[in-house]
């Protein structure tokens, strides 16, 4: 399997290269040459083996210069590190799934890209002989799940950028109490958006991503999505095993790169994953653009789902990149005008096939906290804000679609993450995993500074692995 850019301006290069670009050099982001679809044998194979089985039967398909052997290494050590063998585990809570994803060190989604993210840069610098400075922006899970992927590791320096004070408590305590040398917390004066294109700014200059090796873990970088897509295959082959014939999934999203493994699922599954429900709080671009067909900046609104309060969500240039047909000659333009007018319009047919990919609806706080309220009540469960949002997004799905296709919806966080809002929800305090017990005792290590690329260049500079 070889990786192009979306933006057509790099020659296909290897999965490994791909992980280590992280974003292209052309500015665009990575994508295998060609998306496989399951044939009915591998789908029969499949059936029935347990995660990390699957996630190298899957992952296999796409990283052909990693030896199954390293591969299945990787794999074991990544997921070891979760409170279940299950990894992902599917329940059934009244007319609804609830996948969990919330196994991991730091209680979130992203604990399953970067597990084992964090070990594929290990063995690959090791490899290589060489070194790397992480890069990455957080609007308030990967940060903790990066620095718990790679602290400690030899050869690596990781500095994360997150919105200063647009985290909830519990995430920045588990980003800044982390004490390893090696991890660097950066609290930038502004909002995710302004991370985000600080970062994306710095991978662009060339020279400073060569000089200090820059690696990416952000979901611009392919090897997340890839692990991402294992567990909708998952869920999928756990309810085909029960007799549904197809499964829908609703997703809290406000970066794209969780839907969008969902997106690459659905093209490796086709007749057996039906919707890919987007669910977004206020800051709704990705349902504006599903529902209006345009896709349109705002500004930021702070919600007590913070992870999806995004307005320009990074991932959707891999999906431009299908809708277009693959011209990388479109997509670039549509990034330039996007960059130049906050803007992208869309023609008639091409929203008509987005609508056919995607239904979404876009919940505000006030149904979200409803939403807490009512599902611990009706069904004993407690969700965090933003995995209330995709029940919510579902509900209405059900509403306006008896087709009887189980849907399954994305629990991204512990509810443990955000108690201020479960408590006010539910009535009841959350309770803590042992995992978190006692961070606010710690002392916590960042640095604040303002949104401004030179500053954060100048501290990398400083601080990062320089050989």
């Amino acid at each position: 399997m070889r990786y192009i850019s979306t933006r057509g301006g790099i020659s296909p290069i290897t999965f490994s290269e791909a992980v280590m670009m992280g974003l292209a050099s052309d500015g665009g982001l990575l994508l295998p040459e060609k998306l496989p679809e399951a044939t009915p044998e591998q789908l029969q194979r499949w059936q029935g083996l347990d995660y990390p089985s699957l996630a190298l039967e899957i992952m296999s398909l796409f990283s052909g210069d990693v030896s199954r052997e390293i591969l299945q290494e990787l794999i074991e050590t990544s997921y070891s590190t979760f409170d279940t063998r299950e990894v992902t585990p599917l329940v059934q809570r009244g007319d609804l799934y609830i996948l969990e994803l919330f196994h991991g060190p730091t209680l979130a989604f992203k604990d399953v890209a970067l597990q084992f993210l964090g070990n594929l840069f290990a063995h690959l610098l090791k490899e290589q002989n060489s070194y790397m400075n992480i890069l990455g922006a957080t609007s308030g899970d990967t940060g903790s799940a990066a620095i718990y992927g790679v602290k400690g590791k030899e050869n690596i320096d990781i500095f994360i950028l997150h919105p200063h004070g647009r985290v909830s408590k519990m995430q920045a305590l588990q980003m800044t109490t982390v004490p390893d040398k090696n991890c660097f917390n950066l609290a930038i004066e502004g909002t995710f958006d302004d991370c985000q294109a600080i970062v994306k700014s710095i991978f662009n200059d060339l020279d400073f991503k060569k000089e200090y090796r820059l690696g990416a873990i952000n979901s611009i970088n392919w090897a997340r999505v890839l692990a991402q897509v294992v567990y909708y295959v998952y869920a999928a082959l756990k309810l085909l095993g029960q007799g549904h014939e197809k499964v829908s999934f609703s997703v809290p999203t406000g970066n794209f790169g969780d839907i969008f493994a969902g997106y690459v699922a659905k093209r490796l599954l086709p007749s057996q994953i039906d919707r890919l429900i987007l669910a977004t709080n206020e800051n709704n671009i990705l349902t504006r653009f599903v529902v209006e067909g345009l896709y349109e900046k705002g500004q930021v609104v702070q919600t007590i789902s913070p992870s999806m309060d995004i307005q320009i969500a990074s991932n959707f240039e891999r999906y431009l990149y299908y809708l277009f047909g693959c011209d990388a000659d479109r997509v670039r333009r549509a990034m330039a005008s996007f960059e130049q007018e906050g803007v992208i319009r869309f023609s008639e047919e091409e929203i008509k096939r987005a609508q056919e990919d995607f239904a979404s609806y876009s919940i505000d706080q006030d149904e979200t906290v409803a939403t807490i309220g009512d599902f611990y009540r009706n069904q004993g469960y407690v969700c965090d804000p933003h995995t209330a949002v995709g029940v919510a997004a579902a509900r209405r799905f059900l509403k306006e679609h008896q087709d009887n296709v189980p849907i399954v919806c994305l629990a991204t966080a512990h509810p443990c993450k955000f108690p201020e809002a479960v408590e006010k929800a539910t009535g009841k305090p959350v309770e803590m995993p042992e995992r978190i017990k006692g961070l606010e005792k710690l002392p916590q290590r960042y640095e604040v500074m303002p949104p401004e690329v030179e500053r954060v260049k100048s501290y990398v500079r400083e601080h990062g692995i320089k050989k």
